[in-house]
């Protein structure tokens, strides 16, 4: 169905699982939405249209694509914004190139990645994928903050219906692993912008012999904005690293890193290639000139490593023997070889440490074994959360989901919040000297001697998103009356400037009594002492946190974070929905792929559209989009009511089959409702239809799996065949279209 001009909600277009699934959902949103006179549009934020869009010039024009990414960020800065945003891949290197080697093999003639840029043509192709790599679309959408919880049948569901929690014993070797110095919090520089302050900054390099090399030109501060600026040694990482390894094999426990390669895509995949290099020391040390001469970057983790190195027997010898002596190391699939180590997408920390805490402090090593683990997190900002909560169920034992309270979120992330660690203010120190950010007034604001490898970075948080999140937690406190925590740190340099703008309003408010200010760990342990009584807590936080904790909570209390409710409050008065996690996606493709099944759960998205619409009934007084919110929101505890979610095995319902019960709740709520006679009339007869050829429908469902499924691609599928792998029952689409 193409789009209409003027589309009523905005539907994203993404990657792998999520947009599997609105091959097969969306018709029906579409088909339903437009009994009502609303229109669902489309824009395409996936990796492979980001891509597309990027390289105008090298393309046909039947291969051209528009910018929806750019689009859509005007949009939501308007208040006609009323977007539903589904997970989107955020490309690390190794993914970016796959998507191009895809999409090149596809006929689009696009330049290849370079590592090394050197020509001016080269490093032109570097700054357009460097726009499109890692977290580049959240940033983009993101123009208000974060209201996450979870919705009151989700959570109802889980606590009637617990899913499995692994045991917790008091003498777990499981411990996380940081810095004790010379990390991103211990050199962490801020200070707010004043006014005369204000205007175009510099961000330099001197080096030692006094001469200034520019690394971005005219980055604007306005005043108010919280700017800070850090780094973290190479030289003090790398020997911590080294530790960790001999520590972990001291211990006898497993060897994990987690990190955000994805997010902080600059600093991340440099502290992963640390990893590599440190894991693999005795075969750089020796080989160094042959593996760089092979093209090996150990940024790209041990399996382009391996895949560069397979010819060489001498090396692969020496990995070997490497590996021999090494602590076991957690996999992400013991089945398939692939460690920790292998890609820096693949071990994403927000959702690779609440599985292990989850587990009962378990992972899985080489051997396909369970067994305890060293959570290795180099820098000491949040690692702290992780190892309270090691220790809370050390002590407590695991958490009970069947009376167990939530802990909501509200979240700085407007207008780039604390975006740290990724482009395009992170750099990698080329020499000994300094990096300073200088002020439009001449001034130099931060200042770090570094050495060369050291990773150093700045970002900003500005006034009115600040603002705008304290009133946010202001309004979910008043409306929700639980515990409200500011998780800040009044020993960092960030967190003490926050803590600044904080104080005085809640002062002013009148409601200092109804909130605590409290470091993270601190925090952490008060929050699961109120949850684990039955009780509800609010943590209010900054960007990268936000994204910790809204993955932390909801895997404990219900067995993901993909089925929280996730609203953005846009800060010119629209709307962003956002459907939950995607980091089990690929697991989920490829499922789909060999068997023709398909485990992602759309309860992220029902909960989304219920909200959507009701958004739009809102807004904009359409009567008709209320009903239809209610009705969505009926069929979402439909689903829980009935047990009508995916299972994760083959020949049992997948994906697709609870597609079919939403719709047939959907019209069945719709049919019944009394507020809009010509929407109860027209889907009285739909109700019917569906519950009566229930029986030819899950047959036909069912009589798809079991067999490999063709999408005639990855990053970008052929929509012909992605539409028939997840519409394969012809009487269902024959009573939807």
């Amino acid at each position: 169905m193409s789009d209409k001009p003027n589309p009523d909600v905005l539907y994203t277009i993404v990657d792998e699982a999520p947009e599997l699934a609105s091959a097969s959902l969306l018709p029906i949103i579409r088909s339903f939405a437009g009994a009502a006179g609303l229109n669902f549009g489309t824009k395409d934020i996936s990796l492979a249209a980001r891509i597309i869009s990027a390289f105008p010039d090298s393309l046909t024009e039947e291969q051209r694509q528009s910018n929806d990414l750019a689009e859509l960020g005007n949009l939501v800065k308007t208040p006609d914004a009323n977007v539903i945003k589904l997970p989107n891949i955020s490309a690390s290197v190794p993914q970016l190139v796959a998507a191009i080697t895809e999409l090149q093999s596809q006929g689009y003639a696009l330049p290849d990645f370079p590592e090394e840029p050197s020509t001016e043509a080269e490093k032109a192709a570097r700054a357009s994928y460097n726009a499109v790599m890692g977290s580049a679309v959240n940033p983009v959408l993101r123009e208000g903050n974060s209201d996450r919880r979870s919705a009151k049948a989700v959570k109802n569901y889980a606590q009637n219906n617990p899913h499995s929690m692994g045991a917790w014993v008091s003498d777990s070797k499981t411990k996380v692993s940081s810095m004790s110095g010379n990390d991103f919090y211990a050199n962490e520089k801020s200070a707010t912008i004043t006014a005369a302050q204000a205007g175009d900054a510099k961000i330099e390099f001197v080096a030692k012999d006094g001469s200034v090399t520019a690394l971005k030109d005219a980055w604007p501060l306005e005043a108010g904005t919280i700017a800070d600026a850090s780094f973290i040694s190479a030289k003090a990482l790398g020997s911590f690293l080294s530790a960790a390894i001999e520590d972990t094999k001291a211990d006898g426990t497993m060897f994990s890193l987690h990190l955000k390669a994805t997010m902080m895509k600059v600093s991340d995949p440099i502290i992963f290639g640390h990893a590599v290099k440190a894991w693999l020391a005795p075969v750089f040390a020796k080989f160094g000139a042959e593996m760089d001469a092979l093209g090996v970057n150990a940024n790209s983790g041990m399996g382009d490593l391996l895949d560069r190195v397979s010819g060489n027997a001498d090396i692969m010898a020496a990995i070997d023997a490497v590996n021999a002596d090494r602590p076991s190391i957690y996999m992400v699939d013991s089945d398939k070889g692939i460690t920790n180590l292998h890609v820096p997408s693949d071990v994403i920390i927000d959702a690779s440490i609440p599985a292990i805490i989850r587990a009962g402090g378990k992972g899985w090593n080489e051997l396909g074994n369970k067994g305890d683990t060293n959570c290795v997190i180099p820098d000491r900002c949040y690692a702290t959360v992780y190892d309270e909560a090691i220790n809370f169920f050390k002590a407590n034992g695991a958490l009970d989901v069947t009376t167990a309270g939530s802990v909501a979120n509200v979240g700085l992330m407007a207008q780039k919040a604390e975006e740290y660690g990724s482009h395009p203010t992170t750099f990698e120190a080329a020499a000994d000297g300094a990096i300073r950010i200088v002020l439009a007034n001449g001034d130099v604001l931060h200042s770090h001697d570094v050495e060369a490898g050291d990773i150093w970075r700045a970002c900003t948080a500005k006034k009115a998103p600040i603002e705008n999140w304290i009133a946010l937690a202001l309004d979910r406190q008043r409306l929700t009356g639980s515990e409200a925590i500011f998780w800040l740190d009044a020993d960092r340099a960030h967190d003490a400037q926050l803590i600044a703008y904080v104080t005085p309003a809640l002062a002013a408010a009148g409601v200092a009594d109804k909130f605590q200010i409290m470091a993270p760990r601190d925090a952490t342990a008060q929050s699961l002492k109120t949850i684990t009584a039955g009780n509800d807590s609010i943590a209010i936080s900054g960007n990268v946190l936000r994204d910790y904790l809204t993955d932390l909570f909801p895997i404990l209390e219900l067995g993901t974070s993909a089925k929280m409710l996730s609203i953005v409050k846009l800060m010119n008065g629209g709307g962003l929905f956002e459907t939950g996690a995607g980091g089990s996606a690929p697991k989920h493709v490829q499922q789909l792929v060999e068997e023709n099944h398909l485990r992602w759960d759309s309860m992220g998205e029902f909960c989304a559209l219920g909200e959507s619409l009701n958004f739009l009934a809102d807004s904009k007084g359409n009567a008709k989009a209320g009903v239809l919110g209610v009705a969505a929101e009926a069929a979402t505890q439909g689903i829980l009511d009935n047990n009508k979610s995916p299972s994760r095995k083959v020949g049992e319902p997948d994906n697709r089959d609870s597609h079919y019960w939403f719709a047939r709740y959907w019209a069945e709520a719709l049919a019944a409702q009394s507020d809009d006679a010509d929407l109860a009339a027209h889907f009285a007869p739909i109700a019917a239809d569906l519950a009566a050829k229930e029986q030819a429908i899950t047959s036909e469902l069912a009589a798809a799996q079991g067999k490999p499924a063709d999408l005639g691609g990855y990053y970008n599928t052929d929509p012909a065949k992605t539409a028939i792998v997840m519409r394969p029952s012809a009487t269902l689409n024959a009573i939807i279209d």
